[in-house]
């Protein structure tokens, strides 16, 4: 692929991928026998968790496919490489965006039953401190969430985990954080059920740990804040983005050439 044609997005925005393309016949499977197909993901993994956030979604798409990846699966690989291949000098550069009073500032959203095989959401989040990324998470929640509302919270508990082990260490190199951490979310429901227990009606038959939240809010280590989903960074780790938005979340990421 060192001399493949570079393309503008990790994954296309108009591809599904799914078990139904893996191989079924003897034949597609020896087709797909000699096909580096966990040697790449593998690489591409190593990429998406230390410098390439960017890239992350797309990986965790195509990791769920290691057992038993079809040709289909394959010229997804082939297209994030050609995504790497256009994007090979971006890195990440810290203190070149925004920065604010906060030591960081903490982003998550999710994708209600993205995944068309078992119907669960797909989660993300993103840490950023000097307007640069510092830590990031794309993953297929456990459960089968019934709403927006529910998958949405259950990433932002994921997300105020990641904010309290933030807290934490950053206390241990001598920055503690007096005020309580910005979480920004893109759904009014799933705020409001972070803030007001008594909004808790479609949400009570989830398990006790996702309430976790609420006590994080309630004493005043987590302030969660609405945004408006073309400004939602975390939205490029639960879904394929058309060039656009990829472009503007990239550089909201950190990553510049």
């Amino acid at each position: 692929m060192s001399d493949c044609k570079p393309v503008t997005t990790p994954i296309d925005p108009g591809s599904t991928l799914s078990t139904d393309l893996c191989p079924k016949t003897d034949e597609e499977i020896a087709e797909m026998r000699n096909v580096p197909y966990l040697q790449a993901v593998g690489s591409l993994m190593y990429l998406a968790v230390t410098t390439r956030p960017d890239i992350s979604y797309a990986v965790g798409v195509l990791a769920r496919f290691n057992s038993n990846p079809g040709p289909r699966h394959w010229l997804a690989v082939k297209h994030l490489l050609r995504y790497v291949k256009g994007t090979i000098d971006y890195k990440l550069v810290y203190g070149s965006g925004d920065i604010n009073d906060e030591l960081f500032t903490t982003y998550s959203d999710a994708d209600h039953g993205g995944d068309k095989d078992n119907g669960k959401s797909t989660g993300g989040y993103v840490t950023c401190i000097g307007g640069c990324a510092v830590g990031w998470r794309s993953w297929l929640q456990p459960i089968v969430t019934l709403s927006t509302t529910e998958a949405e919270f259950v990433a932002a508990v994921e997300a105020g985990k990641e904010i309290k082990w933030m807290r934490n260490i950053l206390q241990e190199f001598g920055y503690p954080v007096k005020q309580p951490s910005t979480l920004f979310i893109d759904n009014q429901s799933a705020l409001t059920v972070s803030k007001n227990p008594e909004h808790h009606g479609r949400m009570k038959h989830l398990d006790l740990r996702y309430f976790w939240l609420r006590d994080e809010v309630e004493s005043g280590t987590i302030a969660p804040v609405y945004i408006p989903t073309s400004d939602q960074v975390a939205d490029i780790f639960t879904k394929a983005l058309p060039r656009i938005q990829v472009e503007k979340f990239r550089s909201l990421l950190g990553l510049q050439v």
